[in-house]
C-alpha cells in the first residue's frame, strides 16, 4: 500500500505523522521503550495537539529484537495471534551519551538519541538494516482509518525474497505485495500461502506479527526501503539475525515453528483419480494395477473430491454408488502396499447430513445478524467450520478419526483461502485477521486428528493454503498450475520462495493441474516432480497415468521414481534436519550459496539438500542452461560421472531420462539398497558414494530410521594420499563397540569412492575398482578404513 506522491508528497486525503526526535527514554529489566514526538518541540507548547509515537524493544529468543510501534496503545489487540515460542531472551543494554543500545546475542539495536529518528540493526560488526528519517509512520485517512508503517533500509545489491509461496519474480525487489490469501492459481499475483516473512541476501530475516492484511512495499514506493504496513495503530515486528541465511531460518522457525517429519512414505509416489473425471472402483483398479504390469513403483493413491456424492462436500461418505465396498476396497488397496489419501475441505454444503448438525450446535461460522454465512461458491449452501469453537474442532475430528480408522492414511486439505471477513466467530476473533488465519487452525486440527490415531511422525497432510506457523504440518503443495512450460518455471518460484519461509516439504501437480500436458511436457515435469520431496501425479479433467501420453512416459517415470526411492537414505537425513533446524530440503541457490553473486538471483535451478542440484528443463528441444557454483573443487554428474569445474555457466542437452543432477565437491551421498519403494531400512547395505574430497577435506553422511532417530554416520577424511573412513553408530560410538565396549558391527554398508581407480594399500576393507570408482566393502568387525590412494 503507498502513501506518498513520488518522494516529497504525501497522497490526498492523508495525514502522515513519523518520529521527528525522541523525547524519552525508559530502560527496563529486558527491554527499552522509545518516545518520539512528531514535530520539532522548540518551547512547551509544542507539546501539545501532537502525537506521540512509542517504539519498544525487547528479544523474545537469542539473535531475535522485537520492534512494537504504537500511536495508542489502549486499544484492545483482538485474536487470532500467531502462537510464537517467545519466552524471552537475555539481553545487555548499555547507554552512552549519544544513544543506547539493546543486544541479543550478536543482534543489536542502536538508538541515537541526538540525530532525529535514527535506528541500526547491526549483527556483530555489521550493519544489517535500519529506520530513519519518514521510516515509521502514524498514518490516518479522512474516513478515521488509521494505518501502521515501517521502512526499513535496503543496502546496494540486497535482494529481498519469500513473503510466501509467491508466483512472481523470485527476487522481490521492485514488487507491491499484499499478503491475502486467495484461491488464485498459480498464474497470478494472488497466493494460497501468504507468510509475512522475508529474507534478504544481506543476512538477515524480518516478521511481521500481523494475521491480518500486511502491504509490503519492497523497493517499489521508496526504492532504497523494504515498507511494511498494517491497518490499526500497532505494528510488531522482528528482526532476525544469524550467522548464515540457514541460521536466520532456523531462529526465524524456532520462533515460529519447525516443520513435523512427515512419515516416509510419503515421500514415494502419489497417484490420483484427477478431479471431474469419471471414475469408480474399477478404474481405480485399472490405474494402480497397470502401475504394477508395467514396473512403476507406486506409493500412495489419492482419491479426489468425488469420492463423496455431488453437492454433499463434506459429509465424509464415500459414494456407494461408485464406491460400494468402501471399507473392503481400502482393505485391498493396502494389500498392494499402497498408502490411502483423500480429498476434504472444511466446508460443509447443506445438502450434507452434517450441516443442520453443525449449524442446531453452533459448530458454523455465523452472519452478524446469528444466521449461519452461505454461499453458492463451490457447494451449494455451503458453510464453514467454526474452528475457534473447541466443540466445533472436536466434532470435526471425529468425522475423519472414522476414516483413519476406516484405513484412510492422510488427508489432501483443500482450500481454507475463501473465507469471509463480514462474520463472527464463536471466541470473537476479529475477521479480518481470521481470513489468512483461517487455515492454520483447520490444518492443525487435521494434522492432529492424524497423530492422535495414527502416533507421532505418522501425520501428514497435502495442504494448499498457509500462514507463518502452517510449515508445522505438512506437506505443502503449490495449487492449480496449468500444462505448460512457463507454468512448470512459475511453480518451481513458488516453491522456492516459500522455503525461504521456513516450509521444509513442498510438492506440486507433475505436468500441470489444468488442460493436459504434451508427452514432451509430462516427461520433463516427471524428473521435476520426482526430484521434489513430495511427488504427485494429478490433474484436473484428465487422467494422469503415464501411458495415456506415450510408452516413454512409463520407462521415463519408472525410471525417476526407481531413483527417488535408492535417494531416500540422504534425503530422508535432509528432512530430518529440516524438522531439526527449520531448513527447506528443497533450497533457493542463494541459501546454499550466499557468497557467490551468481546464485542470489537463479530461480530454476535448486539445491536438494546440501549436496544434490538440480536443473529441470523448461523447453521442448531438451536444451538446459544452469549455473555450477564455486563450491572449492569439481562437480559430479551423480547419473553420468562427469565431472566439471564450479563458477560457470553450461548449456547442454538432454534426454527424457537425464538433467543436470549434480553432486557438490567434497560431499557423501547416502544411496540405498530399495529402489521400488520410499520406506525402508536406509541402514542395510546402503552404500555412501565418496565425491571429489580434497586434500585436507572432510566429508560425512548421516543415516536416520524411519523415526527419523539418527542410526549411523559414515566420515571420511582425506590428508594426502591418506583417506580414512569410519562409521560412528546412533549416539557417536564407534561402530566397533557399543556403551560397554563390546565389539560390535552396524549393517552391512559400502563406500564408493568416485572417479578414483586405483589405490596402493588397503586396511580394514575388501576393494574393488568399478566403473564409477573403488568400491571399500568393510570388514565386519571394522570400526575404520584406511586406503592409500
Amino acid at each position: 500500500m503507498k502513501f506518498t506522491d513520488g518522494y516529497w508528497h504525501v497522497r490526498e486525503g492523508l495525514n502522515v505523522h513519523c518520529p521527528v526526535e525522541i523525547r524519552d527514554v525508559k530502560v527496563e529489566a529486558n527491554s527499552i521503550a522509545v518516545y518520539a514526538s512528531t514535530k520539532k518541540i522548540i518551547r512547551k507548547g509544542d507539546t501539545l495537539n501532537t502525537p506521540l509515537l512509542t517504539a519498544r524493544y525487547s528479544s523474545p529468543l537469542k539473535d531475535i529484537l522485537c520492534v512494537e510501534l504504537i500511536h495508542h496503545g489502549g486499544k484492545r489487540r483482538k485474536g487470532p495471534d500467531f502462537v510464537l515460542n517467545a519466552p524471552g531472551a537475555a539481553v545487555a543494554i548499555t547507554e552512552e551519551e549519544d544513544g543506547i543500545r539493546l543486544a541479543s546475542g550478536k543482534l543489536e539495536v542502536w538508538i541515537n538519541k541526538k540525530n532525529g529518528w535514527s535506528i541500526d540493526y547491526c549483527y556483530g560488526d555489521k550493519r544489517l538494516t535500519g529506520s530513519g528519517y519518514k521510516g515509521p509512520a502514524f498514518i490516518k485517512k479522512q474516513d478515521g482509518s488509521a494505518f501502521m508503517r515501517e521502512q526499513l533500509d535496503l543496502s546496494v545489491g540486497e535482494y529481498v525474497y519469500g513473503l510466501g509461496e509467491r508466483f512472481t519474480p523470485f527476487v522481490k525487489n521492485g514488487q507491491s505485495v499484499d499478503l491475502w490469501n486467495e484461491d488464485g492459481g498459480t498464474c497470478s499475483e494472488q497466493a494460497y500461502k501468504n507468510i509475512s516473512f522475508y529474507l534478504s541476501n544481506r543476512g538477515y530475516g524480518v516478521f511481521v506479527d500481523h494475521p491480518e492484511r500486511v502491504s509490503y512495499e519492497i523497493a517499489s514506493e521508496n526504492v532504497s526501503k523494504a515498507q511494511f504496513s498494517v491497518p490499526g495503530e500497532q505494528l510488531r515486528y522482528y528482526i532476525i539475525g544469524g550467522e548464515t541465511l540457514k541460521d536466520v531460518l532456523g531462529n526465524y522457525t524456532a520462533l515460529t515453528g519447525r516443520p513435523a517429519l512427515p512419515p516416509a512414505w510419503t515421500f514415494g509416489l502419489w497417484l490420483t483419480t484427477s478431479f471431474t473425471t469419471d471414475y469408480n472402483e474399477e478404474t481405480v483398479n485399472s490405474f494402480i494395477d497397470g502401475m504394477i504390469s508395467r514396473g512403476v513403483p507406486l506409493h500412495v493413491f489419492h482419491f479426489d473430491c468425488f469420492w463423496m456424492k455431488e453437492f454433499q462436500w463434506c459429509d465424509f461418505k464415500w459414494d456407494t454408488d461408485a464406491f460400494p465396498d468402501p471399507e473392503g476396497m481400502l482393505k485391498r488397496l493396502k494389500s498392494k502396499g499402497l498408502k490411502i489419501c483423500v480429498w476434504i475441505n472444511s466446508y460443509i454444503a447443506e445438502k450434507s447430513c452434517l450441516f443442520e448438525e453443525g449449524m442446531e450446535r453452533g459448530y458454523l461460522v455465523r452472519t452478524r445478524d446469528g444466521d449461519v454465512w452461505q454461499w453458492d461458491r463451490w457447494q451449494a449452501g455451503m458453510g464453514l467450520v467454526d474452528f475457534t469453537n473447541p466443540e466445533a474442532v472436536r466434532w470435526y475430528k471425529e468425522k475423519l478419526r472414522a476414516l483413519v480408522e476406516m484405513g484412510v492414511d492422510c488427508f489432501k486439505t483443500d482450500f481454507g483461502e475463501r473465507i469471509p471477513t463480514d462474520v463472527v466467530y464463536y471466541d470473537g476473533s476479529d475477521p479480518v485477521k481470521m481470513h489468512n488465519y483461517y487455515t492454520f487452525l483447520y490444518n492443525k486440527a487435521v494434522f492432529e486428528v492424524l497423530e492422535e490415531t495414527l502416533g507421532y511422525r505418522q501425520a501428514a497432510v497435502f495442504a494448499r493454503s498457509a500462514t507463518a506457523g502452517s510449515q508445522q504440518f505438512p506437506v505443502h503443495w503449490g495449487g492449480d498450475c496449468s500444462a505448460s512450460y512457463p507454468s512448470m518455471a512459475e511453480t518451481l518460484r513458488g516453491g522456492l520462495s516459500l522455503g525461504l519461509c521456513g516450509f521444509g516439504f513442498w510438492s506440486h501437480d507433475i505436468s500441470g493441474f489444468e488442460s493436459t500436458a504434451t508427452p514432451d511436457l509430462y516427461k520433463r515435469w516427471t524428473a521435476f516432480g520426482l526430484l521434489s520431496t513430495h511427488s504427485r501425479l494429478h490433474g484436473s479433467s484428465s487422467y494422469r497415468v503415464p501411458w495415456l501420453f506415450d510408452e516413454e512416459a512409463v520407462e521415463v517415470l519408472s525410471r525417476f521414481t526407481k531413483l527417488k526411492c535408492s535417494l531416500m537414505p540422504y534425503l530422508f537425513a535432509a528432512s530430518c534436519e529440516a524438522a531439526a533446524c527449520g531448513l527447506p530440503v528443497m533450497r533457493a541457490m542463494v541459501l546454499e550459496f550466499p557468497e557467490d553473486p551468481a546464485c542470489a538471483v537463479l530461480d530454476c535451478q535448486y539445491m536438494l539438500g546440501d549436496n544434490l542440484l538440480v536443473a529441470p528443463i523448461f523447453n521442448e528441444e531438451g536444451l538446459s542452461h544452469y549455473y555450477l557454483p564455486q563450491a572449492g573443487g569439481r562437480w559430479t554428474h551423480l547419473l553420468t560421472g562427469e565431472s566439471a569445474e564450479g563458477g560457470h555457466w553450461r548449456s547442454e542437452r538432454y534426454d527424457y531420462f537425464g538433467l543436470p543432477l549434480w553432486v557438490r565437491p567434497g560431499s557423501m551421498i547416502a544411496i540405498g539398497a530399495t529402489d521400488n519403494r520410499p520406506d525402508y531400512d536406509y541402514a542395510d547395505h546402503v552404500t555412501l558414494h565418496l565425491f571429489e574430497l580434497a586434500d585436507g577435506a572432510a566429508a560425512a553422511a548421516r543415516i536416520c530410521g524411519l523415526d527419523g532417530e539418527e542410526e549411523l554416520t559414515v566420515h571420511a577424511n582425506r590428508s594426502g594420499d591418506i583417506l580414512v573412513i569410519r562409521v560412528e553408530t546412533a549416539g557417536g560410538l564407534p561402530a566397533a563397540a557399543d556403551a560397554g565396549h563390546t565389539a560390535r558391527s552396524p549393517k552391512p554398508w559400502s563406500v564408493i569412492v568416485r572417479g578414483i581407480h586405483g589405490w596402493a594399500q588397503v586396511e580394514g576393507a575388501e576393494i574393488t575398482d568399478r566403473p564409477e570408482g573403488i568400491l571399500l566393502v568393510p570388514d565386519p568387525a571394522a570400526s575404520a578404513v584406511t586406503v592409500r590412494l
